[in-house]
């Protein structure tokens, strides 16, 4: 491991939450790069199980929606 690498991650678990799960997503990234396989995060499956069960307005809703507030 470079030390760079070496350095930068003694220093990660004194980071906040969020910017850990962000440095999380750019490893997996890269990995993904690296290998042709990517990894999903719990929220993108939960993303793809709410498409799946159709949790997105149709198009006609989506027309109603903007004509509605004036936009069309």
């Amino acid at each position: 491991m470079s030390p760079a690498a070496k350095e930068i991650l003694g220093k990660i678990g004194s980071w906040p939450e969020e910017d850990q799960e962000e440095l999380a997503e750019l490893a997996r990234e890269i990995e993904a790069r690296r290998t042709g396989v990517y990894v999903l995060s719990d929220d993108e499956r939960a993303a793809i199980a709410d498409a799946r069960r159709g949790a997105f307005a149709s198009d006609s809703e989506v027309a109603v929606f903007w004509k509605r507030h004036g936009i069309t």
